[in-house]
């Protein structure tokens, strides 16, 4: 239950940064709902490798370089999904930011008001 919950806040989410910010452009719910499992399925298989492999310019930039992995699961992701398009690497850094508090904040909700045990 709470993964449906989840994957539909996420999609949310995304609609929320169309909305906020216009170099991201998701065209339907639908879309969105097939975006946030395709980034989802990014970050989860991707981004470890590439964080892996990212290690020393993540460590000489001080952890910022993580900021640049984001924004590129972010454009991957658009760049898999119809439905969902982001204008350019600048755009998928902002949305990518966006997004990361979005989905901070849908983490914060669903740990500590509706699944707390």
């Amino acid at each position: 239950m709470k993964l449906i919950i989840s994957w539909l806040l996420s999609a949310a989410a995304l609609l929320a940064v169309a909305y906020l910010y216009s170099g991201v452009v998701v065209t339907s719910f639908t879309g969105a709902l097939i975006a946030a499992a395709v980034l989802g399925a990014l970050n989860m298989v991707v981004r470890p490798i590439l964080v892996l492999l990212t290690l020393p310019v993540t460590l000489v930039t001080l952890g910022l370089f993580l900021f640049i992995v984001n924004a590129l699961m972010f454009w991957a992701a658009a760049g898999l999904v119809s439905g969902f398009n982001v204008t350019g690497f600048g755009a998928a850094l902002i949305g990518s930011l966006i997004y990361s508090v979005l989905q901070l904040a849908i983490d914060f909700v669903l740990e500590r008001l509706l699944f707390n045990k």
